[in-house]
């Protein structure tokens, strides 16, 4: 069986949601790679690895949609109409998002405004970059002798939305944070206020998949201090709690791995 064999057709006037997981290549489903190549637009965002636009084919547009903070960026309705008219036009659209589109990736909102316009679309899951995160550096985001639930939570909400860090705090589960590191003071003393100690473990892993990734392993009240003095970084993602220190046990014998730990 070859892969064309079962993998859906990427018809023209459509917009595929893609997941291109936490940044390396090697972690792209092969429908996410089927459909790079197939694509007439890919609209991607600005942290994918340009390692993966190359299995673009030749003479399909690269068009930057990304979202940075406090960086000049389109709109999220702007990517939603960008999708829409390109569809129009009768191009097979993909959205390319790191991860997985539906978590913390607004994957929703941009299937809602393609179906209000009319326009077909799939939907093809990448792997969660905070989940995969963890695992490629041994943090398991669940433990029988730990934990049996974790809570994923964002860092970064639209300006009519918050988190309530204290009642997370007290259900006594490990977090995982994305997005977080431009407001970790406020989410560290909401925790903390909600009874988690400034002592809790903490392990952040900055620039997943790249050269340049990091493991800090740390403590809750630590890692603002850790911000502010450049030493965790955007992208990042936050283990807090009774998982971040499992790593210390099989760290020695993980293959694969070649940040540099601090």
């Amino acid at each position: 069986m070859t892969p064309s064999s079962f993998l859906p057709v990427f018809e023209p006037g459509t917009v595929w949601l893609v997941g291109a997981g936490p940044g390396d290549p090697g972690l792209l489903t092969l429908t996410a790679v089927h459909a790079i190549g197939q694509a007439d637009v890919i609209l991607h965002d600005a942290l994918i690895d340009p390692r993966i636009l190359t299995y673009a084919r030749p003479g399909a547009i690269l068009e930057n949609a990304g979202k940075r903070g406090h960086r000049p960026s389109p709109k999220q309705s702007e990517i939603s109409d960008m999708l829409v008219d390109h569809a129009r036009q009768g191009r097979r659209v993909l959205r390319l998002k790191g991860g997985d589109p539906f978590v913390f990736g607004r994957g929703y909102e941009e299937a809602l405004a393609l179906a209000k316009a009319g326009i077909g679309f799939r939907i093809v899951p990448g792997v969660s970059s905070g989940l995969a995160t963890l695992a490629l550096h041994g943090i398991p985001a669940t433990s029988r002798d730990s934990n049996h639930a974790v809570i994923l939570a964002t860092g970064h909400l639209a300006e009519d939305k918050t988190v309530d860090w204290a009642t997370l705090a007290r259900t006594g589960q490990p977090l995982v944070l994305y997005m977080a590191v431009a407001n970790l003071t406020p989410i560290t003393t909401a925790l903390q206020a909600g009874g988690l100690a400034a002592d809790t473990p903490a392990i952040a892993v900055h620039r997943a998949t790249t050269g340049a990734e990091e493991v800090i392993t740390t403590t809750l009240a630590a890692l603002p201090g850790l911000a502010a003095a450049g030493r965790i970084h955007s992208p990042a993602v936050i283990a807090i709690g009774a998982i971040a220190p499992l790593r210390a046990a099989i760290a020695p014998y993980l293959a694969g791995v070649g940040e540099a730990v601090r």
